[in-house]
C-alpha cells in the first residue's frame, strides 16, 4: 500500500485517479546547461511525500541536494555542482569541486587526508566521486503495491599497471516515503590485491543543523582527531550559531549496534521537530567520523560512515587498519537515509539509539 497525505492507497485506486504516474512521483534525467557544471547529467527524484532529491550521474551518482516540504536537508558549498573534468587530485584540490550535498563519496583506493604511501602521492579523499556513471539506467515501476523509483550506474577507478575497481551503485526510493536506499557493490576487476577505502561523506546543513539541534549517536566512546577537536570534545553533539572563525573538528566514534548489527545515527532539530537519519550495517562500515564545522558559510555537520579513518592511507597502513580487496572479490555497502518528522518519530529514534549503546 502507498501512504499519501495521511491515507493508504492500493495500486488500483491510484491508477483510477491519474493518467500518468508522474503526476504523483517520478525519476527524471536532465542536463545542466551553464557554468562549471555544464553538460553534467542530473537525475531528479520526486517521491510524492515532499521528499525530493537530485543525483549527479557524472559525479558517481552522488546526491547533490535533498529537501523535505521545502526544508533543505544538506549543506551546499560555494563551488556548486562542478563537472568531473575540473577535478584537481593533488593535495587539497578535491575541495575546489566539493559541492557538499547530501552525499559525496570518497575512495576507492584511498580516502582521507593527503599523504605519501609507499612512494605514491595521494590527494584528499580519492577519485571515485568524480567518476561518471556508465550504463546509467532509470526506472519507475510497480512492485506489488509499492511504486519504486530507481537509478543505477557503474563507476570505475582504473589505471594501467594498477588498480581496476568498479563501483556499481543503485539508489531507490518509493512513492509516499521519506527515505532513500543506497546499495553499492565494489568489485576488484583486476588481478592484484588492492587497498580499499570508502567513506560516505553525508553533509547536513541549516536548518537541520542549528543551535537548536543535536547529533544523536549510539556512541560508546568518542576520540578527538587532534588538539583542535580536543577543545570541543564536551560539545561534540551540539552546535553553536555560525561563528566568524571555527577551525574544523573531527571526532572518531565507536558506535554500538542493534542485535541485527545495524547502526542508527541522526541529527534532530528540536525547534522544527524535524531531523535526518542514517541506518547502515557496522560489519560493512566499521568506522564513523563526525565532521563539525560551525563557521559562517561552512555551517555543516558531516556524518561519515566508512571502512577507514580520515588521516590518510599511509597512517591506516602503518596502524594495520588498512583494508584490501582481492581479485574478483565483491564488497557490499548498504545505507538508508531518511527524514524524521514530529516528536513521536524523533523520540522513537532516540530510544532505538539508546538501546544500541547497551
Amino acid at each position: 500500500m502507498v501512504h499519501l497525505w495521511g491515507e493508504r492507497f492500493a495500486k488500483e485506486e491510484l491508477l483510477r485517479c491519474v493518467g500518468n504516474m508522474d503526476q504523483l512521483a517520478c525519476v527524471r534525467l536532465s542536463e545542466l546547461s551553464e557554468g562549471p557544471g555544464r553538460g553534467m547529467r542530473v537525475v531528479d527524484f520526486r517521491t510524492g511525500s515532499g521528499f525530493n532529491f537530485t543525483l549527479l550521474a557524472d559525479r558517481c551518482l552522488d546526491i547533490s541536494f535533498a529537501e523535505y516540504r521545502g526544508i533543505p536537508l544538506c549543506w551546499r558549498s560555494a563551488t556548486g555542482d562542478v563537472a568531473p573534468q575540473f577535478f584537481e587530485p593533488e593535495g587539497l584540490g578535491w575541495l575546489r569541486t566539493f559541492f557538499g550535498g547530501v552525499l559525496a563519496t570518497c575512495g576507492l583506493t584511498y580516502a582521507g587526508a593527503p599523504c605519501e604511501d609507499q612512494g605514491e602521492t595521494l590527494g584528499l579523499h580519492g577519485r571515485i566521486g568524480h567518476a561518471p556513471a556508465r550504463e546509467l539506467a532509470l526506472d519507475a515501476r510497480w512492485v506489488d503495491d509499492d511504486y519504486l523509483l530507481e537509478a543505477r550506474g557503474r563507476m570505475k577507478e582504473a589505471v594501467v599497471f594498477g588498480a581496476n575497481l568498479e563501483l556499481f551503485r543503485t539508489i531507490h526510493a518509493k512513492l509516499g516515503e521519506r527515505r532513500l536506499y543506497i546499495h553499492d557493490i565494489v568489485t576488484n576487476l583486476g588481478h592484484q590485491r588492492q587497498p580499499l577505502m570508502i567513506l560516505y561523506h553525508f553533509n547536513i546543513g541549516w536548518p537541520i543543523v542549528s543551535e537548536d539541534s543535536e547529533l544523536v549517536l549510539p556512541s560508546t566512546s568518542v576520540r578527538p582527531r587532534d588538539e583542535e577537536a580536543e577543545k570541543g570534545l564536551e560539545q561534540w553533539s551540539r552546535f553553536s550559531p555560525p561563528e566568524e572563525k571555527f577551525p574544523e573538528q573531527c571526532f572518531y566514534h565507536e558506535l554500538g549496534t542493534s542485535p541485527a548489527g545495524e547502526v542508527l545515527a541522526a541529527i534532530v532539530n528540536k525547534k522544527l521537530q524535524v531531523g535526518v537519519y542514517l541506518r547502515y550495517r557496522k560489519t560493512q562500515l566499521e568506522f564513523f567520523t563526525e565532521w563539525k564545522m560551525n563557521e559562517r558559510g561552512h555551517y555543516v555537520c558531516g556524518m561519515e560512515p566508512a571502512n577507514c579513518e580520515v588521516e590518510g592511507r599511509a597512517k591506516m597502513r602503518a596502524e594495520g587498519k588498512l583494508q584490501f580487496i582481492n581479485p574478483g572479490e565483491e564488497r557490499h555497502f548498504d545505507i538508508e537515509f531518511g527524514v524524521l518528522e514530529g516528536a513521536d518519530e524523533i523520540s522513537e529514534a532516540r530510544a532505538e539509539i539508546v538501546q544500541m549503546k547497551v
